[in-house]
């Protein structure tokens, strides 16, 4: 099998609200867009596809379900600076800054409707030679 594309589907409530939050703090493009559906694309990410809760393309038994659960990773070159750069555009951080013992730094943020973007760079864990 060959994978061509990576897309994320997430259902939410307002689409509108994670098309900015996405494009404006994460450097993504719109590539399609209608009422209640939005696809966008950024190169080096997976797409993102937002539905709207209930939309009626999805089975009838996943319609009213929202986007809970899930994390959508970016690996960054600069962790820091990306999370001054969130900050001074007004977005709340939801954790801080960490660094897990097996050499994951990363903070997380949340869009306007609960999905969680976490951001991320590899490190040497402490204790570990280079």
């Amino acid at each position: 099998m060959r994978i061509n594309t990576t897309t994320v589907s997430l259902t939410v409530d307002e689409v509108p609200a994670s098309v900015e939050f996405f494009t404006r703090h994460f450097g993504f493009q719109v590539e399609m867009e209608a009422d209640g559906f939005a696809s966008l694309g950024r190169e080096g990410a997976p797409n993102l596809v937002l539905l709207r809760r209930g939309i009626e393309v999805l089975p009838e038994d996943l319609r009213e379900q929202r986007a809970a659960g899930v994390i959508i990773a970016f690996t960054v070159d600069d962790l820091a600076a990306e999370e001054a750069r969130l900050r001074s555009e007004g977005v709340a951080i939801t954790l801080p800054i960490r660094e897990e013992p097996w050499g994951e730094r990363l903070f997380m943020v949340t869009d306007p409707n609960g999905v969680i973007v976490e951001l991320v760079e590899w490190v040497t864990p402490a204790g570990q030679a280079e």
